[in-house]
């Protein structure tokens, strides 16, 4: 397979934008790198920074706690680069909102036939209960992973779209945070784009979709609970923008409205950021023997008045089935090219094919 070296190019040289930091690593003794590499590992342990892999039973540790992988070597990204690829993404998230609010709508991409209707509707991650349901600014996918891979020449394509409960950017926050505690002459050698705001922006775009009329939301992040292999995630984007962590069993609906538990009485909660699966998030509607949701919140949210992050169903548009139609779904949507393609080479129309397109890629 003909791999993209993010350092060097195609003669063994330096790509420009990795010369300072190849410089600088290569006058770094091999001794202060591998002590700089062991400080990290021991203080993610002292901070619980681990995340789990379930199934994963090939070395006999499927479920165990592992340390957040940390590379010393960064993805270097240029910015004129890096503006090419947001423009990318953002084109793809706004198509797959307006996917979403047109299959729960009035499904004009089945009846003009650019999908196959079974295709959407006989999908486990389609949910009927959302038919109709209409959310705040038709934003389903609020916070959406898209995994981009490069392929030999360096272009950027979509592995897949992650809108359900993406997880992930805690890790990054704390690599980040990691390198410039053990190398802070890095940033002084090169500009670097700033992430720690991250919080700050999620919290602002979850009270900007709170239910109309609600000038002052109170926001929550609903967890599964400890035993979840994100739950560090969980709690370090709670206490990162100021909210409360609540599981199911702190939440209860009453007339439509849902209300958190609290020593003050019960207080009313307008936007939840779940990290819940949908099959679990109302007993009453979905897995009734859930324990992890919250009694009538389907309810609630059909009412309007209550935003969940992401919106039930979003599944639908990153299942892989459907991944194969998504630059047909920007054509039709917003009548422009892709500006992302998927993995090139393979038309793939099912998940089997989809994966051996991956073990083709150019």
């Amino acid at each position: 397979m003909n791999f993209y070296n993010e350092m060097h190019d195609g003669a063994g040289g330096v790509r420009a934008h990795y010369e300072r930091y190849a410089a600088w690593l290569a006058s770094s003794p091999a001794e202060r790198i591998q002590r700089k590499r062991a400080e990290a590992d021991l203080a993610f342990r002292k901070v619980g920074i681990t995340f789990a892999v379930y199934g994963d039973a090939s070395d006999g540790d499927g479920g165990k706690e592992r340390l957040i992988p940390f590379d010393i070597i960064p993805r270097v990204i240029p910015a004129p680069e890096w503006r090419d690829l947001s423009a990318g993404l953002r084109q793809r998230v706004q198509t797959l909102n307006a996917f979403l609010h047109d299959i729960y709508h009035d499904q004009e991409i089945l009846k003009a036939g650019v999908i196959p209707a079974e295709q959407v509707l006989n999908n486990a991650q389609f949910r009927p209960e959302m038919m109709g349901v209409d959310v705040v600014g038709n934003i389903y996918a609020h916070i959406a992973g898209v995994d981009v891979v490069r392929a030999g020449k360096g272009e950027f394509y979509v592995l897949e779209d992650n809108l359900r409960v993406p997880s992930g950017v805690s890790y990054m926050l704390e690599d980040r945070k990691m390198m410039m505690r053990l190398f802070p002459e890095l940033f002084s050698i090169h500009k670097v784009a700033p992430v720690q705001h991250y919080p700050d922006l999620l919290l602002e775009k979850l009270r900007a979709v709170a239910p109309k009329g609600i000038s002052d939301p109170t926001v929550v992040v609903l967890t599964p609970g400890a035993y979840n292999s994100a739950y560090f995630e969980h709690t370090f984007l709670a206490q990162q923008m100021g909210v409360e962590l609540v599981e199911g069993r702190d939440l209860f609906v009453e007339d439509d409205t849902v209300y958190m538990r609290t020593t003050q009485g019960r207080r009313r909660v307008d936007v939840i950021y779940r990290r819940v699966d949908d099959d679990f998030l109302d007993p009453t509607v979905f897995r009734p023997d859930s324990m992890l949701g919250v009694r009538g919140l389907l309810a609630a949210y059909k009412a309007g008045n209550v935003t969940l992050a992401n919106a039930i169903g979003t599944g639908v548009a990153d299942d892989k089935s459907i991944y194969p139609y998504v630059p047909d779904m920007v054509r039709f949507y917003l009548g422009e090219e892709p500006k992302l393609n998927n993995v090139p080479t393979y038309q793939c129309r099912k998940p089997e094919d989809l994966a051996y397109t991956l073990a083709h890629l150019p």
